[in-house]
């Protein structure tokens, strides 16, 4: 792994353990075991760096999404599997911690990087979710753009209750829910 590849990870690492203002240079140089001169070779600075650690998050992220919302089974078993896939709840979504960080929403350049993943997601919920419309799976009525919306709210807001309580079933309890609101939405509940 090169010098860059070791400080986007540990970039991509500390920012989701400890946020951007949290995270400083030298923590990530420690991480990276790289010296002061290599990050400054690389990047222009902290903010630069931090670009690309959530880059290297959101691809990570969006390779696991993508491998089930293309895979096979109807649009409810796809969504479903993308509501079920494996998550840390106490942790806290790689992403959506960021939003939470004053200094990421106030620089164009990293709340930019982090909406970009968010705006993929929702469109590629939303075309799953339209999929299943077009196909008679889901009720004619069903918007997709607002269902996209609810279960991305669903999975950000599990987070958020599993963090507050220390529990991880508050996460699946938020997402259960967005299960039983997509069951809903099925024509025929045998197909979902």
């Amino acid at each position: 792994m090169s010098k860059k590849e070791a400080l986007t990870r540990a970039a991509a690492e500390l920012l989701w353990e400890r946020g951007y203002t949290g995270t400083s240079p030298a923590m990530i140089l420690e991480r990276a075991q790289a010296g002061q001169g290599s990050m400054y070779h690389h990047f222009s600075g902290k903010a630069e760096l931090a670009v690309a650690g959530m880059a290297y998050m959101s691809d990570q992220l969006r390779s696991r999404t993508e491998e089930v919302l293309s895979g096979e089974g109807s649009a409810a078993a796809r969504v479903n599997a993308f509501l079920d896939l494996e998550r840390d709840p106490l942790a806290g979504c790689r992403m959506g911690r960021l939003a939470q960080d004053y200094e990421v929403v106030a620089d164009d350049g990293l709340r930019v990087t982090m909406a970009d993943f968010f705006t993929w997601l929702s469109e590629r919920l939303s075309a799953v979710l339209a999929e299943g419309v077009r196909a008679g799976e889901f009720r004619p009525d069903t918007d997709p753009d607002v269902m996209a919306s609810l279960i991305m709210a669903s999975v950000q807001g599990g987070y958020v209750l599993a963090r507050a309580h220390q529990d991880p079933a508050a996460f699946r309890r938020a997402v259960d829910g967005a299960k039983q609101v997509v069951a809903s939405l099925v024509v025929d509940p045998n197909r979902g």
